[in-house]
């Protein structure tokens, strides 16, 4: 009975009736947290080519890191409802950032590359358990005429942490050694989970028991939407995470251009992301996403050219078309599944696209070690083409 109780009690949750007052400082809190969320992810790019020459390892092994972020990272969305479901939705969120904030004291601590392996494995899995269980709060805090501005407001914090992760990383490297940038990381997180504690108001999630929904993994809008993230996710985070890599080893340029070149070509990304929301609700979705993932496989493609110029040209292009898929992507999958399942779909569906942020940067940096990255890039935008295709036997959207 008083687990009833307090069960029903959750479910009441104070909606704000508008994006303005207290409704946008909450959205824009939590998109703060989501932008130190992404940022604990997308800070590892821009010092890789340092972690690389400190460590003396090849371009491939260097990747193999985002491979164990990916898989802890999936890990921790996939299994995301058992998660919330024993520990509640404010719950979850406060461990993430707690063990998030450890773990980044943890790092500068390490001198053997191998260890790395784990530590950056619970590290993103502290960081994963996060967006599935904030997506639910969101559409329980906002009314649904609120959800695509929303979303995508909140969405646009990983697009803006791809752009500012590399301008990050130079402005603290010029105070800092690269390890001590982890213990900056830390101390914003521990932070975060203090404010986080004295704001917020847990959210009831599916019958408050931990569960897991076998049942989305039958849809058929699960597997595509599934497949669409992992080519995009490929060409968006898997790229970015090898582009110093690329711009520096093969290319030629200095860390110092590499890291602004790829940071200011995210600007567009940014902008893109947060108008998204305000046109997602009033756009056909299905016929949205088809054309933003066409294109996304196109412009990346076109990053195979040789003169500078034109790659920092299609570099920007590429990442301004590539902010709008997260928000139409994330609105799209809120319509397709029920609030008993939305959370977890999400967390499923984003698993599925660990491979494009894990697997493709190991296999860039292969093909990079072996022939040229320019040869895995290409490959990467031509299997997001194809991809592209699987939205006509997307029934489930209309």
């Amino acid at each position: 009975m008083h687990f009833q109780t307090r069960h029903a009690k959750l479910r009441v949750v104070r909606r704000f009736p508008s994006l303005r007052g207290r409704g946008l400082l909450f959205l824009l809190f939590i998109w703060f947290i989501w932008f130190m969320n992404f940022n604990g992810r997308t800070l590892f790019s821009p010092i890789l080519p340092l972690i690389e020459d400190e460590f003396r390892i090849s371009h491939a092994r260097a990747a193999s890191i985002f491979t164990f972020i990916s898989l802890g990272f999936g890990f921790a969305l996939f299994s995301s409802g058992l998660v919330s479901g024993f520990l509640g939705s404010k719950r979850t969120i406060l461990a993430s950032l707690l063990t998030a904030g450890c773990i980044f004291f943890i790092i500068p601590t390490i001198h053997a590359f191998s260890i790395l392996y784990p530590v950056v494995f619970v590290l993103a899995f502290a960081l994963g358990i996060y967006l599935p269980t904030i997506i639910p709060m969101i559409t329980d805090y906002y009314m649904e005429k609120d959800w695509g501005k929303a979303i995508a407001i909140h969405e646009s914090a990983s697009s803006l942490s791809i752009f500012a992760a590399p301008l990050i990383a130079l402005f603290l490297l010029s105070f800092l050694p690269w390890r001590l940038i982890f213990v900056v990381m830390g101390s914003v997180s521990l932070l975060c989970a203090i404010v986080f504690q004295l704001t917020t108001t847990d959210i009831s999630s599916g019958d408050g028991r931990p569960s897991f929904r076998g049942g989305i993994l039958k849809k058929r809008a699960f597997w595509i939407m599934g497949t669409i993230w992992i080519f995009a996710s490929g060409c968006v985070l898997g790229l970015y995470f090898v582009l110093p890599l690329y711009l520096v080893k093969e290319i030629g340029l200095t860390i110092q251009r590499a890291n602004s070149i790829t940071g200011l070509s995210r600007l567009g990304m940014v902008l893109v992301a947060i108008a998204a929301g305000f046109i997602v609700d009033r756009v056909r979705l299905k016929k949205a996403i088809f054309l933003v993932i066409l294109l996304l496989g196109l412009l990346t493609m076109s990053l195979t050219v040789k003169e500078i110029r034109w790659i920092k040209f299609f570099l920007f292009v590429q990442a301004t078309v590539s902010g709008a898929y997260p928000p139409l992507v994330l609105v799209a999958i809120s319509r397709m599944f029920g609030s008993e399942t939305r959370g977890q779909a999400t967390g499923f569906i984003i698993t599925l696209g660990m491979a494009g942020s894990g697997i493709i940067p190991y296999l860039l940096g292969f093909t990079g070690d072996m022939i040229s990255f320019r040869l895995g890039i290409f490959l990467l935008g031509l299997c997001t083409v194809l991809a592209s295709g699987l939205l006509y036997f997307l029934k489930e959207l209309r």
